[in-house]
């Protein structure tokens, strides 16, 4: 029997990786910044194990062969989506009034790819409180007999519509002058001002209804037409 010499390291001297001695390189901490999920996960365990080796030069060499299939990876799906990104916004714009939605201030082609992929041909629609009614927005009140409730949405529609209507306002009041306007009206005018929820709704309904002019008549969104009747604002330049 050959005789087997075992090396014992003193407590407190452990040997280090030479993996862990590295810098990370800028192509690590951008992967390890954009990727999100799993892979991101996978990553991270990978760098907290090479600290804590005890210095395997195989492991080493294959956890680097690792890391960088996973940013080959990264870099695939990245390439994947920008193309569908590109293929996305060709076939929306050959819809009607699709370039004129996409050119509201404030409003993403996202939004518009969405609505379009929900409402599908909006000339079958003869009146905006169709789209109204298809994204759930329409209002219903919690009575019986004497009492009388709260007045709240249906949410019988489409849920990805109203998710996507709801996100899409909440940059439009930020970024667009003219919806901006309507939502300090409804919050601060003084009877029965709105709260800051509700006016978000109610201008979800004013956006279809926007959506459908531009749809059906493929004209330009038109800010100061949006802000007749309302004495309050009606004043205001909206660009």
């Amino acid at each position: 029997m050959s005789n087997v010499s075992i090396n014992v390291m003193p407590a407190g001297r452990r040997k280090v990786s030479p993996f862990c001695r590295l810098k990370v390189p800028a192509s690590m901490k951008y992967f390890t910044t954009a990727i999100q999920g799993h892979q991101n996960k996978k990553a991270t365990k990978l760098v907290e194990a090479a600290r804590k080796s005890i210095g395997i030069q195989a492991g080493m060499k294959f956890a680097k062969r690792e890391i960088d299939c996973l940013l080959e990876q990264y870099e695939l799906y990245n390439q994947q989506i920008q193309q569908l990104d590109q293929e996305l916004e060709s076939l929306v714009e050959g819809l009607p009034g699709a370039r004129q939605m996409m050119a509201i201030p404030g409003l993403g082609k996202t939004t518009v790819a969405l609505f379009f992929a929900e409402v599908g041909d909006i000339t079958k629609y003869s009146h905006p409180q169709q789209l109204v009614n298809l994204a759930g927005l329409s209002l219903k009140e919690h009575s019986s007999g004497k009492f009388k409730g709260q007045t709240t949405i249906t949410k019988r529609g489409r849920k990805r519509l109203r998710r996507a209507l709801y996100l899409a306002i909440r940059p439009l009041v930020v970024h667009n002058p003219a919806f901006k306007a309507l939502h300090q009206y409804y919050t601060k005018r003084p009877k029965h001002p709105l709260k800051k929820q509700q006016s978000l709704i109610a201008l979800c309904c004013k956006l279809l209804r926007v959506l459908f002019a531009i749809g059906n008549k493929q004209c330009d969104f038109d800010g100061a037409k949006l802000l007749q009747g309302l004495p309050q604002i009606e004043t205001l330049q909206v660009a």
